[in-house]
C-alpha cells in the first residue's frame, strides 16, 4: 500500500481544473510508482515516456520515505530549484461549475 502527502488534495478544488485535467492527474495518481515516478507508453516508438509528480501528491512507499521526501521538497522549493504548489486562497470556497442542459434557441433570420 503507498501512502500519500493528503494536503495538496485538499486544495485541487481550488485549482479550477478542467474535468480532462483532472482526469489525466487522476491516471497519472493512479499509475504512479513510489516517489511519483509514472511511466507511459508510446505508440509510435514502444518506449516509455518518464514523468515525475511533484513531491507533495506523489505517493511513497513507507511514512519515512514520505517524510524525507517533504523535506528534500520543500529545502529544493527555497533553493528556487522545483516549483511550489500554488493555488489561490479564498474566504470560502468558489461555486461549483454547473453544467447547464441543452435547450433550443430560434435561429437569427
Amino acid at each position: 500500500m503507498l501512502i500519500q502527502a493528503s494536503a495538496c488534495f485538499g486544495m485541487l478544488y481550488r485549482l479550477d481544473l478542467t474535468k480532462a485535467a483532472m482526469e489525466l492527474l487522476s491516471a497519472l495518481i493512479e499509475r504512479q510508482e513510489p516517489g511519483g515516478e509514472v511511466n507511459a507508453l508510446r505508440p509510435k516508438d514502444r518506449k516509455y515516456r518518464t514523468y515525475y509528480l511533484h513531491p507533495y501528491v506523489a505517493s511513497y512507499a513507507s511514512q519515512e520515505d514520505l517524510e524525507e521526501a517533504i523535506e528534500d521538497a520543500a529545502e529544493r522549493i527555497e533553493a528556487g530549484e522545483l516549483p511550489d504548489i500554488t493555488a489561490p486562497v479564498y474566504e470560502t470556497a468558489p461555486p461549483k461549475r454547473q453544467s447547464q442542459p441543452l435547450r433550443a434557441v430560434r435561429a437569427a433570420g
